[in-house]
């Protein structure tokens, strides 16, 4: 064996063909997104129109395709892109190629989408873009069919896994009091931002079990994460307790593609031997794909300073970059749980007197409106205006810079606005006027559920826009 036989596994070909294509699963689900939702919402005509860095911002500090100029037809080419070479990974045609066929269709699928998340503002401000673009730059290096699977970059996607569990239990036991009493479930099933079709089931387990599922959570995310680095078959072991956990929680919720994203990355852990029994056998590799290999495992651990830091300070912080290129962050979710639900319902109207009209109520495709309608599984595509809303209903200042513009729309009945509903009670006609307001949601008991046919029982809680006409 020479100096490079130590670089790949030859018993890791199930871990390799998982995490590329499901990952480019994943690219594929996002860049859909981009092309259905992204011209609406920071398009040319959108609610809160992207706009290029240049002048302001310096390309290095920012990267994009979109620094000097954007529009919406380059917008689209940058999406369909996406969407041909993430496909091409998912029906495994590059993966056939040599190793730097691999690497460069999942470079520039890091790129396009890079592009995309640095000019989203508000609507791509969450940790699962990050997390999406992480997982995306060290899918290049695994190799293709013709190589072993590169053992450094198996770890690097193990550090990964680690940032996102490990962050994600220690916000949680950092922050707040509900989940090291371990109540933290009578309130999230609930009031979390996107309930899935079974979530009101989940809430109304018994209590006793919610604290088990707690309990259970904090092993799996404060214990469990060390094990990935444990010899076999303990590695394998620990990435099965990780899927079980997040297949646990798609049941329970919609959270885009965290969860799906997660498991995908606890498949660097698991080992052919262990699976099929067949002993262990490191390869060679290629000289210059060693070399790459090698180049990105020292710029991630140089990158992992800060937040290993992070990982150890009673300050840490959740869901944050170090950088423009969104690599090497810091993870975690629900360091805090909210008590009560408040939803923004808005409403029109093709009376001309508001006092005296008859309101009808908009739709949303996942957010909570009608308490009649069973909420649906969504997740892992993205459903960026509902998000939006959620965030509306706790208060962010932020959204409010696009709601008023939203509102706008639906008073001029913009058809592309009406696509990302469910429901336009007006059938493409143009409101009068339109106005949101507050209302307080709950779960109905299983008693309401029978007798009044409700998912939901909701209270006016107060009004957010008045009546505006166009």
């Amino acid at each position: 064996m020479d100096w490079i036989g130590w670089f790949a596994a030859d018993h890791y070909d199930i871990a390799r063909m998982v995490l590329q294509r499901g990952i480019a699963v994943i690219y594929l689900m996002a860049f859909l997104a981009v092309l259905r939702q992204f011209p609406v919402l920071l398009g040319e005509r959108g609610l809160l129109p992207a706009r290029p860095h240049a002048g302001r911002v310096p390309l290095r500090s920012m990267p994009t395709l979109f620094h000097t100029r954007y529009s919406d037809r380059a917008l689209r080419v940058v999406g369909w892109a996406g969407l041909v070479l993430a496909a091409t990974v998912v029906v495994g045609l590059p993966q056939q190629g040599p190793w730097w066929v691999v690497l460069l269709v999942f470079g520039v699928l890091y790129l396009l989408y890079l592009s995309v998340v640095n000019i989203g503002q508000v609507f791509y401000g969450f940790g699962w873009e990050s997390l999406l673009l992480e997982a995306g730059f060290l899918a290049a290096f695994l190799g293709s069919e013709q190589t072993g699977t590169p053992v450094l970059t198996l770890l690097a996607f193990k550090w990964l896994l680690f940032r996102v569990e490990f962050g994600a239990g220690l916000i949680k036991i950092r922050g707040d009091a509900v989940w090291r009493d371990l109540t933290a479930l009578y309130y999230h099933h609930e009031t979390q931002p996107m309930p899935g079709p079974l979530s009101w089931f989940f809430h109304h387990l018994p209590r006793p079990l919610h604290k088990v599922e707690v309990a259970a959570n904090h092993v799996v995310q404060l214990g469990v994460p060390f094990l990935l680095f444990a010899p076999q078959p303990v590695a394998t072991w620990a990435a099965g307790a990780v899927v079980l956990t997040q297949l646990w929680l798609v049941a329970s919720g919609n959270f885009a593609w965290l969860n799906w994203l997660t498991m995908l990355l606890a498949f660097a852990a698991v080992s052919d031997a262990v699976l099929t029994g067949e002993p262990v056998r490191y390869v060679d590799g290629p000289v210059g794909f060693v070399v790459v290999v090698c180049v990105m495992a020292a710029v991630v651990l140089w990158l992992s300073r800060k937040p290993a830091m992070n990982l150890a300070s009673r300050r840490q912080l959740m869901n944050a970059s170090y950088n423009g290129w969104h690599l090497v962050g810091t993870y975690g979710a629900f360091g805090s749980i909210t008590r009560r639900r408040q939803e923004i319902v808005v409403e029109g109207t093709l009376d001309a007197d508001p006092d005296q009209a008859e309101w009808r109520e908009y739709g949303f495709a996942g957010k909570p409106g009608d308490p009649r309608r069973l909420p649906r599984q969504w997740a892992p595509y993205h459903l960026r205006l509902d998000w939006g809303m959620w965030f509306l209903a706790l208060g962010s200042r932020a959204q409010l810079a696009w709601f008023s513009p939203f509102l706008r729309r639906l008073l001029d009945a913009d058809p592309a606005t009406l696509r990302l509903l469910a429901h336009d009670p007006f059938d493409g006609a143009r409101p009068m006027w339109v106005r949101a307001r507050i209302f307080d949601y709950r779960y109905s008991t299983p008693r309401e559920r029978r007798r009044e046919k409700v998912w939901w029982v909701r209270t006016p809680a107060g009004t957010l826009v008045d009546p505006v006409r166009r």
